[in-house]
């Protein structure tokens, strides 16, 4: 009997080295397992984190969407304003043609002649005297000048109304007249056509 517990304790110092080889690899497998473990865990959190700041941004998302819609036109309100642009472009077409009109008007107000006031009546004394020339006309028009006439545009009223008169031939009717300095208000003789 002695043989059998000196034989155990000869199997466990045999079976200790064996066992204890055995426990620093179960240890070291338990130790790599432990690490997994603990990176899966890591990485579960770091997928929730996301998945939570995910969450949120869908949230913000759907609230931002959702004002956006709030504030979005309805058919009836872009109907409302395509009449209203539709208002002010009528208005903006009569205006210029308006506009247009009163230019017009006005131009013609400017190139019309001014109407030839009646023949003038010569007087004696300026009936033409024995010496003078006899190309000088004692037929004419009087004319009073008005505010923005000038020489050229009376004579060209004149021409208008086929009484062929140039600006020297009224300088020459009116001596001492200043073609840049006229009076209103001042009467101006017209010649008469040459014939």
């Amino acid at each position: 009997m002695k043989r059998i517990p000196i034989l155990l304790i000869a199997f466990f110092l045999c079976a200790a080295p064996a066992l204890r080889a055995q426990d620093a690899a179960t240890q070291e497998r338990l130790d790599k397992l432990t690490g997994q473990v603990q990176d899966l865990i890591a990485s579960q959190e770091a997928v929730q984190k996301r998945l939570d700041a995910l969450q949120a941004d869908l949230r913000d998302l759907h609230d931002r969407v959702n004002s956006a819609n709030s504030s979005a036109p309805t058919p009836e309100d872009l109907r409302r304003l395509g009449e209203k642009i539709e208002e002010v472009d009528r208005k903006r077409a009569a205006d210029y043609e308006r506009i247009v009109s009163q230019i017009e008007n006005l131009g013609k107000a400017v190139t019309a002649a001014p109407p030839p006031t009646r023949p003038r009546q010569p007087a004696a004394e300026e009936t033409a005297p024995a010496s003078a020339p006899a190309s000088t006309s004692d037929k004419g028009y009087e004319y009073v000048i008005k505010r923005g006439d000038k020489l050229s545009l009376i004579a060209q009223a004149f021409r208008e109304k086929d009484i062929k008169v140039s600006v020297k031939d009224i300088l020459d009717a009116n001596p001492g007249l200043n073609p840049d300095r006229l009076r209103v208000g001042k009467k101006i003789f017209i010649p008469a056509p040459k014939p």
